[in-house]
């Protein structure tokens, strides 16, 4: 079997990045259809983070972060990496020094599934990082992998330059293909959720602008006045 770095990859417009830095996680995934979420078990390190960018993908064996350190190399400033293991992995795959060169490089955040370690330095180095472990346990770097291969990150399939977004919702993932329509579902989502505060403002309740009362009642749900009622039926 091949295995294969590719050191250059197309990237979405930097205007386009900026335009969808401006909406979170739950917005677009729920704006293209419930698509391209990432698991739950990949949680941030530092709350509050936000991260949006292309991805630069590493595939590595579990227990083995050689693949990283090739990844560092053909990172650009504003890049996600995104590293998944073939294999189930825990072990603390990247710390203080590669984070140094990750930063270095410009990128601007990581999701891996698998573990990281100095966790206390990452955060007093502000570096974003969605994992789904904090563990001591160290890699060997012995092992060849891909950079830039197709990768699946969390239940996602990640291909190189697709966009990443990550806060604390999660990590939500936009086909290059479907930057375009997944941008604008995601403007008329916004605009649809502000018609919908300005309703609550105005009093009105989501039984009613919703049109739950109907479901409400094809599924026998039954109102009564009082707690007196009810133990008389």
């Amino acid at each position: 079997m091949e295995r294969y770095v590719i050191k250059n990859i197309n990237r979405p417009e930097p205007e386009i990045i900026e335009q969808f830095s401006k909406f979170d996680v739950s917005t677009v995934y729920e704006a293209q259809g419930k698509q391209g979420l990432m698991s739950s078990s990949l949680r941030p390190l530092i709350q509050g983070s936000s991260i949006c960018g292309p991805a630069v993908t590493a595939v590595c064996y579990a227990g083995d972060n050689l693949m990283i350190h090739a990844a560092i190399e053909v990172c650009r400033p504003g890049d996600i990496l995104v590293v998944t293991t073939i294999g189930e992995s825990e072990a603390g795959m990247i710390g203080e020094l590669i984070v140094t060169a990750l930063m270095k490089r410009g990128v601007q955040g990581m999701i891996i599934e698998a573990g990281v370690r100095d966790a206390a330095q990452l955060r007093k180095m502000g570096f974003p990082v969605w994992s789904k472990a904090i563990y001591s346990e160290g890699t060997t770097k012995v092992r060849g992998g891909w950079v830039n291969s197709p990768a699946v990150c969390g239940g996602v399939t990640v291909h190189p330059g697709d966009l990443v977004m990550a806060d604390d919702d999660g990590v939500v993932v936009v086909k290059k293909e479907d930057l375009e329509s997944s941008l604008d579902a995601s403007r008329k989502r916004v605009e649809k959720e502000q018609g919908t505060k300005e309703k609550i403002a105005r009093g009105e309740i989501s039984l009613d602008f919703y049109q739950l009362r109907e479901t409400l009642k094809k599924e026998n749900v039954v109102y009564y006045e009082d707690e007196e009622s009810f133990k008389k039926k």
